[in-house]
């Protein structure tokens, strides 16, 4: 039986890692301010001017082109109003939280797949150091 059948164990506990993920508070909290940034069209249009303005000016100075002081202090005055906009604030915070979950997750999944079990606390601290797994190569917990 294939890993990925969709009756395997691994695709049956996966599931239930998704059930757990979905149904638990914190994930749901995450979620609803994600939900009340996209519902609030004045919050979205203040995140897009913004993001699409730094997108302009990080094109034009890779570019080689200089950044007027008048470009800067504009830019910063849109992304200090984001900021101080709640409901963006707390989408972009949320957006945060939950990409430190998925990354979290996949590095558990990741270095069980490369070390043929689950990976222990130290083993997840030393591939956050680059060492073992985490690109430092070498000797450690990737040569055993």
């Amino acid at each position: 039986m294939s890993l990925l059948a969709d009756d395997s164990s691994v695709m049956t506990k996966t599931k239930e890692l998704c059930s757990i993920i979905a149904g638990d508070p914190e994930y749901k909290s995450l979620m609803t301010k994600v939900e009340s940034f996209l519902a609030d069209e004045a919050a979205r249009l203040m995140y897009q001017g913004v993001h699409e303005r730094g997108e302009e000016l990080n094109q034009k100075q890779h570019a080689g082109l200089e950044l007027g002081e008048s470009e800067i202090k504009d830019f910063e005055a849109a992304r200090t109003a984001l900021m101080e906009n709640p409901v963006a604030r707390e989408f972009m915070d949320a957006q945060q939280d939950l990409q430190n979950i998925q990354v979290a997750i996949g590095k558990y999944v990741g270095m069980t797949l490369e070390l043929g079990h689950v990976p222990t606390t130290e083993e997840i601290l030393a591939a956050e150091q680059g060492g073992c797994c985490g690109g430092g190569g070498g000797e450690g917990c990737c040569s055993q």
